[in-house]
């Protein structure tokens, strides 16, 4: 697959994962797998927030209600993970990735906009999950995990594919590329700062 090969180039992220941050994520993997059955969760309210604030996109409305039980049911299988291991799903943590990034595109504007700048922001937090999860499939110890998370990894590319092709669907697709191009840059300055952390953005 093209995302195998060369994922940094395929989504589009211009700083790759440190592999490091592989060795911080097993030496605590019941929070990493914490944090990211939240992840989850969060992706899941994302979809049913689009179809509330954005219900006249009948076939957007119809991507996010799939979308949206894909996530739960993924939330689902992160939490028997966590069960099968004799844990169980801890806190929720601060996400420092998203927050950050969410402060890229000013605030206001009209709706198409913010529908635009929303899902543009969709798109690269999938990207980044999927570069992640891949990072998590070929280096992991834990084969098992590592299997899983290659599975997931491919829902991660369709879904960051799909978030990019509604953005360029719904605006002008010179603007929305410059705004992604603008946003990449802006996410790899964030991502200097990160992977410290057991953490799916950390």
């Amino acid at each position: 697959m093209e995302q195998e090969k060369d994922p940094i180039k395929m989504l589009g992220l211009k700083l790759p994962t440190d592999p490091r941050w592989v060795n911080i994520v097993e030496k605590n993997v019941q929070e990493i797998l914490t944090d990211h059955a939240y992840c989850e969760q969060k992706a899941a309210s994302t979809a049913i927030s689009i179809i509330i604030g954005y219900s006249e996109y009948k076939e957007l409305v119809d991507e996010m209600s799939l979308l949206a039980q894909e996530e739960m049911s993924h939330f689902k299988m992160v939490h028997d993970k966590i069960l099968e291991r004799g844990w169980h799903l801890g806190r929720e943590r601060k996400d420092e990735y998203v927050n950050r990034l969410m402060k890229f595109f000013p605030k206001g504007g009209s709706r198409l906009t913010n529908l635009i700048h929303r899902l543009l922001y969709a798109a690269l937090i999938e990207a980044r999950s999927c570069e992640r999860f891949r990072l998590l499939s070929e280096e992991l110890t834990d084969k098992k995990l590592a299997d899983f998370y290659r599975k997931l990894m491919i829902s991660e590319a369709n879904h960051y594919t799909m978030f990019l092709s509604f953005a360029r669907k719904y605006g002008d697709r010179k603007e929305v590329d410059k705004k992604w191009e603008d946003l990449l840059v802006f996410e790899a300055q964030i991502m200097k700062d990160l992977g410290r952390e057991e953490t799916v953005h950390g």
